[in-house]
């Protein structure tokens, strides 16, 4: 998300160029990469302008101008650590790919598969090996593969389990989140039938009132204000 979000400033930001770097067909590019997970080589994407590029070397081009970009901005601590992490992943994955299986979900997730697969030399095809690819996803604690690697320590996590709980019911104070919460708990203790989604807020009663956020970045609406007051 920092990663992303840095790279979303440098593209709003208009003394910055990347469109150098554009992929010349985007999700044939993304369905060849997925195929060389590693990105060792293998596999070359090919830009717009010609240039052929691993999905590696795309990512340490772009990890690159983004550290020249946070140098020369006022870039928050937050955000300073995605990036620092972020090159310390790229970097990881030319030396020893697997020893990221403690932060990289992906790593975690083909580790425990390939162990299955070499122990008892099963082919990916294997039911076995799908049930793996099924269970590490599973949101139940007790079921989940990555909930029992988290549980023993397994992976390194960012926050600890409170803030996770505590983020299940109370949305960010900063985006329209806040509203969306809002409105979800109070239609919830009110019995009332409602409608939700990422830019609409909807009473299903005879008027159908409904209050549209478009701005993801504002938490206060008096519209919003006036619907919630309405229950």
């Amino acid at each position: 998300m920092g990663a992303t979000c840095l790279i979303l400033s440098m593209i709003e930001d208009r003394h910055t160029i990347l469109r150098d770097l554009t992929l010349e067909q985007p999700i044939k590019a993304f369905r060849e990469i997925s195929m060389d997970p590693f990105g060792d080589g293998h596999c070359k994407v090919r830009l717009a302008n010609g240039r052929e590029m691993t999905a590696l070397e795309l990512q340490d081009e772009i990890c690159e101008r983004v550290e020249t970009y946070a140098i020369k901005r006022d870039i928050p601590g937050d955000q300073l650590e995605a990036l620092r992490l972020w090159r310390g992943v790229l970097t990881q994955l030319r030396v020893d790919p697997l020893a990221l299986a403690d932060r990289l979900d992906w790593v975690a997730k083909y580790s425990l598969i390939e162990s299955l697969r070499t122990k008892e030399n099963l082919p990916l095809t294997d039911p076995k090996v799908q049930l793996i690819d099924l269970l590490y996803h599973d949101t139940d604690p007790q079921r989940g593969l990555y909930h029992r690697l988290a549980s023993k320590g397994n992976l390194i996590r960012m926050v600890d389990e409170s803030r996770v709980q505590a983020a299940v019911t109370q949305a960010p104070e900063t985006t329209r989140a806040r509203m969306r919460g809002a409105f979800v708990r109070r239609a919830k203790e009110k019995n009332r039938d409602f409608t939700v989604d990422w830019v609409h807020l909807k009473l299903n009663d005879q008027v159908q009132r409904t209050v549209l956020m478009k701005d993801p970045f504002k938490s206060h609406d008096d519209r919003f204000d006036r619907l919630l007051n309405s229950l």
